[in-house]
């Protein structure tokens, strides 16, 4: 990783659009912090696309793109989309609704299941998640990593996927990732998915970012990312000195001054 002062003007030729994490990336501990939503604007107004990717929960992309200055956010690591990219608000989830219902009902008998031979606990924002189930393993309840571990693996050897971030654990049937959640969002729009990763940089933290930190153009993280390395296969070009919103806001002012 290079230091954010290394970034360039060739580095940021052609990119249009910024996809950012939000969970300590964004947010700090959780809270949208004044320095961080300013610079959303900012990067609006220099004339990025602005594209949030969470593993948080449908609901919470549905309000951040009707409320915050965005033009579409991506949720459930890819999983599902709000956009008004092309129009209205409209929601992206290319699942069938039976196929849909099936894989809700798996996913409920199954993180009983969790629940019973690991003791995890439900995340808090559950109600609002349409592709799948969240674990809190460091929100609000600590849960030791190798508890995490063997959860996963029972998962996946039980047909299911497992994403985690600093917070949760993601449980799914669902093949997307935040990578390839946002070139489903392009296609949808008629656009050419490859290119328009080309001409997308991404703003990280965790393992979870990981698909994306290997697949955008230009790919930056916050400074605590460097707490996860061992966990990413691909690390992100950049690093922000700064931590969490300070860091996102380090990282947005220097993309609106290149720009400019």
């Amino acid at each position: 990783m290079r230091p954010l002062s290394a970034l360039s003007v060739e580095d940021i030729n052609g990119i249009d659009k910024v996809v950012f994490d939000l969970d300590d990336t964004l947010l700090s501990n959780g809270k949208l912090e004044e320095d961080a939503y300013s610079a959303l604007f900012r990067l609006r107004v220099a004339g990025f696309t602005l594209i949030a990717s969470t593993g948080r929960p449908a609901s919470f992309a549905e309000v951040a793109v009707r409320q915050w200055p965005i033009q579409a956010a991506i949720a459930e690591n890819g999983g599902v989309a709000f956009h008004c990219l092309d129009g209205p608000l409209t929601k992206l989830d290319t699942c069938p609704g039976h196929t849909r219902r099936e894989r809700r009902a798996r996913l409920e008998t199954f993180t009983e299941t969790l629940r019973n031979e690991f003791e995890l606990q439900l995340a808090d924002d559950n109600h609002g998640r349409i592709t799948d189930v969240a674990f809190d393993i460091g929100e609000h309840h600590r849960v030791a990593p190798e508890v995490v571990e063997r959860a996963r693996n029972l998962a996946r050897v039980s047909g299911f996927r497992t994403f985690c971030s600093n917070i949760h654990m993601h449980l799914t049937l669902d093949a997307f990732d935040k990578a390839t959640g946002f070139a489903a969002l392009m296609s949808n729009l008629q656009q050419d998915p490859v290119r328009e990763l080309r001409r997308a940089a991404f703003l990280g933290d965790s393992a979870n970012d990981g698909p994306a930190f290997a697949a955008f153009g230009l790919t930056l993280g916050v400074a605590n990312v460097r707490k996860h390395l061992a966990k990413l296969t691909v690390a992100p070009r950049f690093v922000s000195h700064s931590t969490m919103g300070r860091g996102f806001s380090e990282i947005a002012a220097r993309l609106v001054e290149l720009r400019a």
